[in-house]
């Protein structure tokens, strides 16, 4: 029975591998596809994530996916921190797929293991799609770029305890939290869910962020009492225009509250410098002359608070003079405003906040810096400044073609040039304890420019003109321009007309006055008849 049975189970075996050798031969014509061009096509009833790649070879199923993938970049992203909001795309983030083998697992399928496991294969899908999952990813750097670019409005600034100074005295202002989006903790999110979550649809997250703490305390501003620092100058002859640029100037910088250690940067401060943010056209230097832009005059602004600031003893982290002398304070004790290369900079060096006052009153700039008096009663600090050479200016001619023989304008004043050195001395009970070089600064001359006119149809009354300017002397210059112009080139035709005239009538008087010639004698008469006058030949 045992063989038998063995010889029935091995018959039964070869029927059964015969049944699937069979089941074989019809599968390969239906759910395995012949080969197309010499590649094999993937089976039916196969799922590449939502993609059905039956019947489509490997190359075919891949640009399926990517198609698939990228028809994902306009799918939306809402990113939140509390009531505020961003959009972003898919496309944005660099959102791909990041397992391409899946295709070649899909088109192995019913083509790989043995003859058993290739038919139980193609056997399952008969009765259930075969489905493989895409894994998508995305890139973090892009996710950083954009949410570095587009969160900045997301950020709410902390607000500082401050101080509003009024009616001689100061009043504390609470501070308020603030809230900053954490791009690196964002980012990882951001591209975990995309990795782990994300279902291909729009969807909306919320960003990590920081709660950023105001800076002060109210016990801390209460120390602040006391004078460090005052200084005022005058801008009585300015024009109006730079006079607005001064106040303007200043009430910008007005109520400054520095923290332990923060640095100020006037022109951080004052710029930009536009109509808009209320500027006016004024003088201002620029390459040894003096030209109108908007803002002139805003150096007069940082010439007084740097003033302030050196006798409150704060740090000085970047200062400039001027490129030529300045009238309103003395040599080095200026300080130069010009775009991004010329800043006044200064730090608080104490470990306390200090104020910053900023005013002007009638045609002066004030400003004082408050905090604590900490230094030495009876300690005194004195700032003098001091010329080490001077540049005499020249004098500079421009040609006006515009401009008729005659005109002789001033466009630009000269400046001499200087090199100067501030000295801080510091007292102590009225002795003197300390003198140092606190700064060296370097002024250029500027020559006086005078424009000349040379418009003339009177060549010799131009080349005189020429001539004078070639002299470089500004009193010969003058004169030939005086002498030469068509007043006084006309005055000059008229005076010679005029002596003219007085010449030729002196002639005719003169002329009126000779005596007559006696009449001769009849007979004399009756001679000179009777022998004419022989022709001129040079005889007697």
């Amino acid at each position: 029975m045992k063989n038998k049975k063995s010889n029935l189970g091995w018959k039964i075996g070869g029927v059964l591998v015969a049944a699937v050798v069979c089941a074989a031969g019809v599968y390969v014509g239906t759910t395995v596809h012949a080969q197309e061009n010499g590649e094999h096509l993937i089976a039916d009833n196969i799922y590449i994530g939502d993609i059905a790649v039956g019947g489509m070879t490997e190359v075919q199923a891949n640009e399926a996916v990517e198609s698939y993938v990228e028809s994902l970049g306009d799918t939306q992203f809402t990113l939140t921190v509390d009531d505020k909001s961003v959009t972003a795309t898919a496309a944005d983030f660099g959102v791909s797929w990041s397992n391409p083998v899946i295709v070649k697992d899909a088109a192995g399928v019913g083509r790989t293991g043995n003859l058993i496991e290739r038919y139980k294969s193609k056997k399952d899908l008969e009765h259930e799609n075969l489905v493989f999952d895409i894994t998508y990813t995305a890139d973090k750097e892009k996710v950083k770029s954009f949410l570095e670019t587009n969160t900045q409005d997301m950020n709410q600034e902390a607000i500082n305890y401050g101080l509003i100074r009024e009616n001689g005295g100061f009043t504390i202002t609470d501070g308020q939290n603030g809230v900053a989006v954490d791009v690196d903790k964002s980012a990882d999110e951001i591209v975990a869910y995309i990795e782990e979550t994300w279902s291909q649809t729009d969807a909306s997250l919320e960003l990590a962020a920081t709660v950023v703490e105001p800076e002060g305390t109210k016990e801390q501003l209460e120390r602040v009492t006391d004078v460090l620092g005052t200084f005022t100058t005058d801008f009585g002859t300015s024009s109006a225009g730079r006079a607005q640029n001064v106040r303007n100037g200043a009430s910008k910088i007005n109520g400054t509250v520095l923290y332990p250690g923060e640095q100020f940067s006037v022109y951080g401060a004052v710029n930009p410098f536009t109509a808009e943010n209320g500027y006016e056209l004024a003088g201002s230097y620029e390459n040894g002359t003096t030209v109108q832009t908007y803002g002139g005059g805003i150096c007069q602004v940082s010439t007084t608070l740097y003033n302030a600031v050196i006798r409150a003893e704060l740090a000085i982290d970047e200062r400039f003079c001027h490129s030529m002398i300045v009238s309103y304070v003395k040599p080095s004790m200026d300080a130069a405003i010009a775009g991004t290369y010329k800043d006044l900079k200064f730090t608080n060096n104490y470990d306390f906040p200090i104020y910053i006052e900023g005013y002007t009153s009638g045609m002066q700039i004030t400003f004082t810096v408050y905090g604590e008096e900490t230094r030495p009663a009876g300690r005194e600090v004195i700032f003098e400044s001091e010329t080490t050479s001077t540049t005499e200016p020249e004098v500079k001619f421009e040609t006006a073609a515009d401009q008729p023989i005659g005109y002789v304008q001033k466009t630009q004043s000269s400046h001499t040039g200087y090199t100067a050195r501030l000295w801080k001395i510091v007292k102590e009970n009225g002795v003197e304890v300390s003198r140092e070089v606190y700064n060296n600064s370097t002024y250029n001359p500027s020559p006086k420019i005078i424009a000349v006119g040379i418009k003339s149809d009177n060549a010799d009354a131009v080349a005189a003109v020429k001539a004078a300017i070639a002299t470089k002397d500004e009193e010969a210059v003058r004169a030939a321009a005086a002498a030469n112009s068509a007043e006084a080139l006309k005055k000059q035709e008229e005076e010679e007309k005029k002596q003219q005239e007085e010449e030729d009538k002196k002639k005719e008087e003169e002329a009126s006055e000779k005596p007559e010639k006696p009449e001769k004698p009849a007979k004399e008469d009756k001679e000179e008849a009777q022998n004419p006058a022989k022709e001129e030949t040079g005889e007697e």
